[in-house]
């Protein structure tokens, strides 16, 4: 229902020691942890660590993956000549393509790579590189840059 297991402990060890004459230590902390994954399937008990506590901590090592952030990308404005120039150069590719053997799966394999190839060239041709950054949003425009310009040099509330 929540998608947990039990893990099992790296170290199988008690992990409550009773200061009580007579009661004996036990194994009453337990860890439940992602179903199914190959990362975190297990923890350690560490008896040495309870300092006052009559409870052995447990810990589990997660790591953090290095994550990539897109910094930058290939597109082309709205309206553009570069972008008519993208749909009249996919549409030359898509009318010139030679779709008359088509017989078999490996020739239409070859086909639509082909025209995957085809497009992706026109595209690195007529796209170009624009840098992500906050003002990255549909509505920002080269107007929006030329106004944020003029305001960064001259500095003045009117700008």
């Amino acid at each position: 229902m929540f998608n947990l297991d039990l893990s099992l402990p790296t170290n199988p060890v008690l992990t409550r020691y009773s200061d009580t004459t007579g009661e004996l230590d036990s194994v009453i902390d337990l860890m439940f942890l992602c179903s199914g994954s190959s990362k975190l399937n297990n923890h350690v008990i560490h008896p040495d660590w309870q300092l006052t506590s009559d409870h052995a901590s447990l810990t589990i090592s997660i790591s953090i993956e290095e994550e990539f952030v897109q910094t930058a990308k290939l597109s082309l404005p709205k309206k553009s000549d570069e972008e008519e120039a993208f749909i009249k150069e996919v549409s030359s590719i898509i009318k010139s393509l030679d779709t008359s053997n088509l017989s078999n799966q490996e020739s239409l394999k070859q086909v639509v790579n082909l025209l995957a190839a085809r497009i992706k060239h026109a595209w690195n041709a007529n796209s170009r590189k624009v840098n992500i950054i906050k003002h990255s949003k549909k509505w920002w425009n080269e107007d929006c840059n030329r106004t944020l310009n003029k305001y960064r040099e001259s500095r003045s509330l009117k700008d």
